[in-house]
């Protein structure tokens, strides 16, 4: 939901540094803790103005989370604690001050028109039939905790910058000789035959000896140990063992439902039809002069015979999302529609026709079809989500007494779990195969996967004495603590056990160097005296068509110098073994013009991404940065 605003915020971000966009926060974020005096200690000047330590700070935290998404429990706040990390992060605060200050020094603006026409044109709030859906509108607004004035803030900001990148990116200029030059690249053809050593030809001639195993055995016992694993007992509390814990009333629900009356109504909707006349706005006055009486005659029809609207509207309206349905619209309630249509609609009575109304769009035609009166949706119909509601209430706040209880009981009855249990109507709960680090292999929302929950499992109090472990909070309102069951230490397979194996691995890379020095051999051989002896068949291959070759080898095989030819090549493929490429002829290939086009259109694009950048880098000179350079030395004091 919502993908083209969060893909043009993405493409923003990447153009820009970051410039505009600042990340929504994430639950379970660490904080920075510093004096007072040292947060606002300024730590850049940027055209004049400061950049905080409580700004990068705030920064700092940002990256943060983006860490913490892409690694999950493996992730370590240690990483944002070195300079060169500070550095980066403040590079980015300096870029969006510095563009800042070009916007406010050029003057950049965007009137409340172009706004609103942006978002009613945002692809995702837009039905089915062309109309803006207001509902979806609010509730993404209120999903991500913005106000409408914080929207169109965001937006400004967003299409203010489009002005200033726009003016760079469209000045970008590719010389014609590059892109053909890199054309003739792309397209060059090679004449190339394969000679192949395959691993497998060689082992037959390999002899494993007992010495090599047991030195490969000594030499690589990491590959053969078992990590200790624990199997633990635990108990979680959280906010939805609490909500199934607590009990509403038919009396709270429908105080409740009274105390907030306004959340539960719905505002008047009307249903209308229209035809529509198109007439871009930037449309000559005769093109909209002959619009409009297109749009006149229609309605003389429609007057002349009311029951015509759905048929006129099907044969006329150039409205593609409503012609077909015979104009409907279907039902919309105020600011859905733009400004024009809205007024219209609303002063209409069920069943009646406006006059010919002009819009953006062009010239519309209106019949109200019908009204649904504002309400208050029944009690019945919100009940379910009330109760819930205040099944959230009520957990949230026992969550602070019922956590403070779950901390002391694990703690001073260290030896079971079932005393915190029985008091807090907890379930005991069994995990096997814990390792002291989080397996990558599950997902960050399994608890006992969590690497604070796998430091305290694997804390000396918890494996020695087998107490339980500390209350842990693994996530925002989630506590987790556990006990010991059964400890498996650390142990190495046997020799026995995994001689199979060794004995394969050193059988592979045996067979895998003879293959090599013969390979080798044969490549000296051949640029002795040339043959074709053993060779496969003549392939002709490109850069865009490397046919079958190993694409370790085929770059190897166009990077080869052909001045005098043939050519040979060698290449290593590891466990395929060694390949002697011969390169017979060179020539210029095909041209192909669509592909010289679409390449000609991306290096044009990464060039007007480079000047971007580059005009960034110009507009921090010209701001006059300067840096204190030992608050980046300064390592961030984080707290869990």
């Amino acid at each position: 939901m919502f993908e083209f605003i969060r893909t043009h915020q993405r493409l923003m971000q990447f153009l820009l540094l970051l410039i505009i966009f600042p990340s929504f926060a994430f639950f379970g974020i660490e904080s920075y803790t510093r004096s007072q005096a040292t947060a606002g200690a300024t730590v850049a000047t940027v055209a004049g103005q400061a950049v905080t330590q409580q700004e990068l700070d705030a920064a700092l935290r940002e990256q943060l989370d983006k860490f913490r998404q892409s690694y999950g429990p493996q992730f370590d706040s240690k990483m944002l604690n070195t300079p060169e990390m500070r550095k980066n992060v403040l590079d980015e605060l300096i870029a969006r001050k510095a563009v800042a200050a070009e916007i406010k020094n050029s003057k950049l603006t965007v009137t409340d028109q172009t706004l609103q026409q942006q978002i009613l044109a945002l692809p995702g709030l837009v039905k089915a039939d062309g109309s803006f859906d207001k509902e979806r509108y609010l509730n993404y607004l209120a999903s991500q905790g913005m106000t409408q004035a914080m929207f169109d803030q965001r937006m400004r900001q967003d299409l203010t910058v489009e002005q200033l990148a726009g003016a760079v990116q469209n000045t970008s200029f590719i010389p014609k000789t590059v892109v053909d030059r890199i054309a003739l690249i792309s397209e060059q053809e090679r004449e190339v035959q394969m000679l192949n050593f395959k691993t497998a030809d060689f082992t037959s001639q390999v002899k494993v000896t007992d010495d090599m195993v047991k030195a490969y055995y000594d030499k690589n016992a990491a590959q053969f140990e078992i990590p200790e694993s624990i199997k633990a007992e635990y108990v979680v509390l959280n906010n939805d063992v609490l909500q199934a814990q607590v009990a509403v009333s038919d009396a709270e629900v429908q105080e409740f439902y009274k105390s907030n009356a306004k959340a539960y109504s719905v505002d008047e909707q009307r249903r209308a039809s229209h035809i529509l006349i198109a007439a871009k706005k930037d449309a000559s006055d005769a093109e909209k002069a002959k619009a409009k009486a297109k749009a006149e005659s229609l309605l003389a029809e429609v007057r002349k015979n009311p029951a015509s609207f759905a048929k006129l509207a099907k044969e006329n309206s150039q409205d593609p999302g409503s012609a077909e349905r015979g104009g409907d619209l279907d039902f919309f309630g105020k600011g859905a529609m733009v400004k024009p249509f809205e007024d219209a609609a609303y002063k209409l009575k069920q069943g009646e026709v406006s006059d010919v109304v002009q819009s953006d769009f062009g010239f519309h035609i209106i019949q109200l079809t019908d009204v649904k009166p504002a309400m208050v949706k029944p009690l019945d119909e919100v009940r379910a989500q009330i109760t819930a509601d205040i099944k959230k209430q009520k957990a949230a706040k026992a969550y602070a007494e019922a956590a403070e209880t779950f901390g002391n009981t694990v703690y001073e009855q260290a030896d079971s779990l079932k005393p915190v249990a029985d008091k807090l109507k907890l379930k005991i709960e069994v995990v096997d195969g814990l390792m002291r680090e989080p397996n990558k292999a599950l997902p960050a929302s399994v608890l006992t996967n969590n690497a604070k929950f796998l430091t305290a499992i694997f804390a000396d109090g918890a494996v020695k004495k087998k107490h339980n472990t500390e209350a842990v909070e693994v996530a925002p309102n989630t506590l987790i603590a556990g006990r010991i069951l059964e400890y498996k230490a650390a142990s190495k397979r046997p020799l026995e056990e995994v001689k199979p194996t060794i004995v394969a691995k050193l059988t592979q890379s045996e067979a895998e160097a003879l293959a090599e020095k013969e390979g080798k051999a044969k490549l000296a051989a051949l640029k002795a005296a040339d043959s074709v002896a053993g060779f496969s068949d003549v392939k002709v291959i490109s850069r865009a068509k490397p046919q079958d070759i190993p694409a370790a080898a085929f770059v190897q095989v166009m990077k080869a110098d052909t001045q005098k030819l043939p050519a040979y090549v060698g290449v290593a493929l590891g466990g395929g073994g060694y390949s002697v490429f011969r390169i017979s002829k060179v020539s210029a290939g095909v041209p192909d013009a669509a592909k010289r086009a679409s390449d000609a259109q991306q290096i044009a694009s990464m060039q007007s991404q480079q000047d971007l950048l580059t005009y960034i880098e110009l507009l921090k000179k010209k701001a006059k940065v300067s840096v204190n350079k030992s608050a980046l030395a300064a390592p961030v004091q984080v707290v869990q």
